[in-house]
């Protein structure tokens, strides 16, 4: 189950509390039983390993090529014959 922050808007009492998703949120202070928030900080998820990170699907040989203008252009480039190929069948 995770855990939720909340902070008073009256007394800034702050305090963790675990609930369930289904749970609703808490809306009462339990020290002065004023009005509560929910607080988002940073996440707890740390992403380790290989396969996270941009570098990682790249060769080793540390010079990146360029990618392509657009899909266009590499759908046209392949739809053409190359013109050694076509010379070496006329023969």
């Amino acid at each position: 189950m995770p855990t939720y922050s909340y902070a008073c808007t009256v007394c800034g009492h702050r305090f963790d509390a675990v609930q369930s998703f289904s749970d609703s949120a808490l809306t009462d202070c339990p020290e002065c039983q004023g009005r509560l928030r929910k607080e988002y900080g940073s996440i707890g998820v740390t992403f380790n390993g290989s396969g996270f990170y941009r570098t990682d699907s790249r060769s080793g040989s540390g010079v990146s090529s360029p990618a392509p203008a657009s899909s266009k252009t590499e759908s046209t480039a392949s739809a053409k014959p190359a013109p050694a190929a076509t010379a070496a069948s006329a023969s």
